[in-house]
C-alpha cells in the first residue's frame, strides 16, 4: 500500500501526539509528506449571544492563530530534520467532520489518529471520533496505541467464510496491505483467523445434540479448507499463519499479546440505514481490548463504470 501522503490528526488536549510520533517513523522510512491537521473550537466563539457576529470572528481568528503557533512550535524539531511537514489549522466540530472534510481534499494514502488513553488500564480506548472515522474514513485508518512502540510484527485478522457479512475482496486487501507492509516497513506479517462453533448448550436441535462432537469437527474442517485456500493464494510461509479455535474477542487480544504484535490489521464494513460498522467478524469489544496499534481497512470502492 502507498505511504507517500500521510495525514495525521492532532489532539492538541493530549499531553503527548502518539499519532504523530508513528507517522514520523513511517515518514523517515518512506520519505513521505505529513499533512497536520489540528482542529480548534470553542463554543462561545460560535453561538454565544455575549459576542456579535464580528467579535465572534476575531476571537475564532486570534484562537487559530494561536493553535497554529502551538503547532508549530511541536514539530520545530521536525522541519530541523528537513521532514515534508505541512500544517492545517482548522474551525469546526465534531472532529471527525472536519477530518472527513480535509481528508476528502488531501486524498491521502494514510489517516493516522491518537486513541484515547486510560492512565489505569493503560490501553488502546476507542472515542467516538474512533468510531466514526472507521464508519466513514475512505483510506486507510491506523489508530495509534499509547504504548511503546516496538515495530516488529504485524498480523492480519482474516475472516474467509466472511461471517461478519463482510465481501471475499477484502480478507485479499487485508492480506496484500500486510505483506507490502512487511516488505516497506520491515515487519515480521502474521496471518490469523478465529473461529468458534455453537456451543453445545445452545444448540437447538436435537440431531445437532446428538452428534455434537461431529458437528464440531466439521465446522473445524470447514473453517481450516476456507483459510487454507485463502492463505494458498500467497507465497505465505505456514508458520505466520494461525488458525485458533475459540471466539475472536478473547482470542485477539491473547495472541496480540503473546505474540509482541505491533499493528493488528482489520477489516470493516459500514452498512444501512443505522450507520453501524462492522469490524470483520468481531464486536466493538474485541477493538478496546487489543493492546497494540489497529490498521482499518475498508473495502476498495468500485469506480462509477463498474
Amino acid at each position: 500500500m502507498k505511504l507517500q501522503t500521510l495525514l495525521v490528526v492532532i489532539d492538541s488536549q493530549q499531553p503527548s501526539q502518539p499519532a504523530l510520533e508513528r507517522a514520523v517513523w513511517l515518514a523517515r522510512k518512506n520519505q513521505a509528506q505529513l499533512h497536520l491537521l489540528l482542529t480548534e473550537y470553542h463554543t462561545a466563539l460560535d453561538t454565544s449571544p455575549l459576542f456579535d457576529s464580528a467579535l465572534q470572528a476575531k476571537g475564532r481568528a486570534a484562537a487559530l492563530e494561536q493553535a497554529g503557533t502551538w503547532l508549530e512550535e511541536h514539530v520545530v524539531a521536525l522541519r530541523a530534520e528537513g521532514l515534508d511537514l505541512h500544517l492545517d489549522v482548522r474551525w469546526g466540530k465534531p472532529l471527525h467532520k472536519v477530518a472527513l472534510g480535509k481528508i476528502g481534499e488531501l486524498q491521502p494514502d494514510l489517516v493516522l489518529k491518537s486513541a484515547a488513553r486510560n492512565s489505569m488500564l493503560q490501553r488502546l480506548l476507542l472515542t467516538n471520533s474512533c468510531w466514526q472515522l472507521i464508519r466513514h474514513c475512505p483510506v486507510p485508518l491506523w489508530l495509534v496505541h499509547h504504548g511503546a512502540w516496538q515495530g516488529r510484527r504485524l498480523c492480519a485478522a482474516l475472516d474467509p467464510l466472511h461471517s461478519g457479512d463482510k465481501p471475499a475482496a477484502l480478507d485479499h486487501r487485508l492480506i496484500r496491505a500486510a505483506r507490502e507492509l512487511s516488505e516497506q516497513l520491515g515487519l515480521q506479517a502474521h496471518y490469523l483467523h478465529t473461529y468458534a462453533p455453537l456451543p453445545r448448550t445452545l444448540a437447538f436441535d436435537a440431531e445437532l445434540v446428538g452428534d455434537y462432537e461431529s458437528y464440531v469437527e466439521r465446522s473445524a474442517k470447514q473453517h481450516r479448507d476456507a483459510f487454507e485456500e485463502l492463505i494458498g493464494q500467497y507465497p505465505i510461509a505456514r508458520p505466520d499463519t494461525h488458525l485458533i479455535e475459540g471466539f475472536a474477542e478473547e482470542v485477539l487480544p491473547r495472541f496480540v499479546r503473546e505474540q509482541n504484535v505491533d499493528l493488528l490489521l482489520m477489516g470493516a464494513v459500514a452498512r444501512g440505514q443505522l450507520d453501524t460498522a462492522l469490524i470483520g467478524h468481531t464486536a466493538e469489544r474485541v477493538l478496546d481490548a487489543v493492546e497494540c496499534d489497529l490498521l482499518v481497512l475498508r473495502p476498495e470502492e468500485k469506480s462509477s463504470g463498474a
